[in-house]
């Protein structure tokens, strides 16, 4: 039997080069046993489309495009997760969050790691590297072995150590963009097409470019102080973002803008021999975040762990063709703050496939933190007003279950081509890897948040081994939201009477898919919300019959929120009934805190926003 990660790399489209530590340790005898200094640079909420290196839309970055010089520029470089916490967990770990229990943002509670496995900075450390921190750490995960020798640089080390350095920058957050001037800009500022083309909106495009210039001198003054220690040339310097963009729509959102991130790696003259790549150029093979922990240990002659799911990028025996011939990266979104969503993408060459399972959580469902920007909230008001363009107005609208683009032709999204016959070959094979991807892991987000929580959070690999067929049962109902109802209905009626509580669950969210299409399983869905054993089984019913508009979900709502025993399940609940208030057709609730049994954490954000509309209304 192939093993999980023979199986993950080979639907990555192609083997790892393997590497042992003897054959490492060979290559690394050419400099005399001395070891690589590297250096990450990440600057915060920043996808590839506002540096001029990769996009003719973007900022001039002077001193990066430096750093390409004597070095190489990826152009298909991925974060996993396009939210900060859930990104860097995969930095640290080289393992996908939705396997080991990192996937939600912000988290519930820190998870464990896989048994075994040490964060990039304690396998670093524990090879004798000096690793500092300059300065956020932001995991989902809990480690109590020693990471970070300084939350400063790399000068407090021993002479001639080896240092790993990480090192953040703000600048360019998410939160510095809510505070930018709002007036307006020239007309000749780009604006996606995907986003209403207003003053406001090119303001913001503008406001956002010229933080990429304060970045990269930021960038550029690391770069300086390397140097003036004699160093740079003994040092891989990689610069990247930590995941996609911050304009409305990109970051917490499985699109290009909030997964597609810039990457270049200045290769140092003494270690050039490491690598099978020529300076001053582009590679265009697919390279994630879950590669980059497996690459420095490459670089550092270590050997990775068995647990991680990457694979390295740089390093002795791997060619430029092998690289390039990498041509896949598989993105994941789940819970960001207090708003729920479940949608997973597969991009593969010039296609994207995403895939999302519960497409009626519209992008745009309210996220308190992401609103305070206020082109968010023009956006959303232009809306409502009825005054966006057709691609605009998608932010807004339920999904599709699944969605095909070419991003080669349509970089923002805006143009779903699965239902075209002709692209009915490369749909079905792109459904099937990412299909196969969310069975092999498995995918713990098949069950619901606060289940994980109650058995999965002690020991997430272990708990998703023990399930794994169960959860390939779980993914089976929920595709059948991809066939038509003729063929799904049989499948569906055998969930809905499952002694599986999370069958019905995802049997009810199928309904919820096929809408009004689906009313042949009303009567069964009222019996389900009025009695069911398991809280959130009884709250999707409610929803799948309140968007049909067949029943009043506020009964079986607010009884599950005056009952529910978990703060999460509570939360899931809230999510739906800020869905049934915002979306279509439109439902009240009077919700008060006193309202909810389960209170705390992301709970309050939802009960903000819901007291805060009733005092508007």
């Amino acid at each position: 039997m192939m093993s999980r990660r023979e199986f993950l790399r080979n639907t990555c489209g192609g083997a790892a080069a393997a590497m042992t530590a003897g054959a490492l340790a060979d290559k690394l005898s050419a400099s005399k046993g001395e070891r690589p200094n590297v250096v990450w640079l990440m600057s915060e909420d920043n996808s590839k489309h506002y540096l001029k290196l990769f996009d003719e839309n973007g900022a001039e970055t002077p001193r990066i495009a430096a750093m390409a010089r004597k070095g190489v520029i990826f152009t298909h470089a991925f974060s996993n997760c396009p939210v900060c916490s859930a990104a860097r967990s995969v930095l640290a770990t080289g393992c996908y969050g939705s396997r080991i229990g990192t996937q939600y943002h912000r988290k519930y509670k820190p998870v464990p790691l896989p048994d075994g496995l040490d964060p990039i900075p304690a396998l670093m450390h524990k090879a004798g590297y000096y690793t500092s921190n300059k300065v956020k750490t932001d995991y989902n995960f809990s480690y109590s072995g020693a990471t970070w020798d300084s939350r400063k640089d790399w000068r407090g080390r021993k002479p001639g150590q080896p240092f790993f350095h990480k090192q953040t920058f703000t600048v360019t957050h998410e939160s510095v963009l809510q505070k930018a001037n709002t007036g307006g800009a020239d007309e000749d500022i780009f604006v996606a097409p995907c986003h209403p083309d207003t003053p406001l909106f090119r303001q913001a495009n503008k406001a956002y470019n010229e933080l990429q210039t304060k970045m990269d001198a930021q960038i550029g003054a690391v770069v300086d102080r390397l140097e003036e220690d004699g160093l740079l040339e003994e040092t891989f310097v990689f610069y990247f973002g930590d995941n996609g963009g911050v304009l409305p729509g990109s970051k917490g959102y499985l699109y290009e803008t909030g997964l597609h991130v810039p990457l270049v790696v200045r290769i140092p003259q003494k270690y050039k021999h490491l690598v099978d790549l020529k300076c001053d150029t582009r590679v265009d093979g697919f390279v994630s975040f879950v590669d980059f922990a497996p690459t420095i240990l490459a670089l550092a002659g270590i050997e990775a762990p068995e647990q991680m799911d990457g694979r390295a990028f740089m390093g002795p025996g791997i060619t430029i063709e092998e690289l390039n011939r990498r041509d896949e990266a598989f993105g994941t979104a789940d819970r960001m703050d207090e708003r729920y969503d479940f949608v997973r993408t597969l991009r593969k060459g010039k296609y994207k496939y995403m895939r999302s399972y519960q497409p009626f959580n519209f992008d745009g469902l309210w996220n308190n933190y992401r609103y305070k920007m206020k082109a968010y909230q023009q956006w959303w008001q232009l809306y409502k007003a009825g005054k966006l363009s057709k691609q605009a107005a998608l932010f807004f609208e339920p999904r599709a279950p699944e969605a095909l683009y070419d991003i080669e032709k349509d970089p923002y999204e805006v143009n779903n081509i699965a239902a075209v016959p002709a692209n009915a070959k490369v749909l079905a094979e792109m459904r099937g890897r990412l299909t196969a991807r969310v069975k092999g892991m498995p995918d713990l987000s098949f069950f619901p948040e606060s289940e994980l929580a109650k058995k999965a959070f002690d020991n997430p690999v272990k708990f998703g081994r023990q399930q794994k067929g169960r959860i390939a049962r779980l993914v089976d109902t929920a595709d059948l939201a991809l066939v038509p109802l003729a063929d799904a209905s049989g499948g569906i009626a055998e969930a809905l009477g499952s002694k599986d509580p999370w069958q019905r669950y995802w049997s009810l969210i199928v309904c919820s898919c096929f809408g009004k299409e689906a009313d042949r399983f009303v009567a069964k869905a009222k019996r389900i919300a009025a009695d069911d054993d398991e809280p959130l089984v009884r709250v999707r019913a409610a929803e799948f019959l309140a968007l049909i508009g067949a029943a009043d979900p506020q009964e079986v709502l607010m009884d599950v929120l005056a009952t529910a025993e978990h703060t999460l399940e509570a939360l899931l609940t809230l999510n739906t009934i800020v869905l049934l208030r915002d979306g279509k057709p439109g439902y009240e609730f009077n919700i008060t805190s006193s309202s909810v049994k389960a209170t705390g954490g992301e709970v309050s954000r939802r009960l903000q926003y819901l007291a805060a509309k009733d005092k508007k209304a």
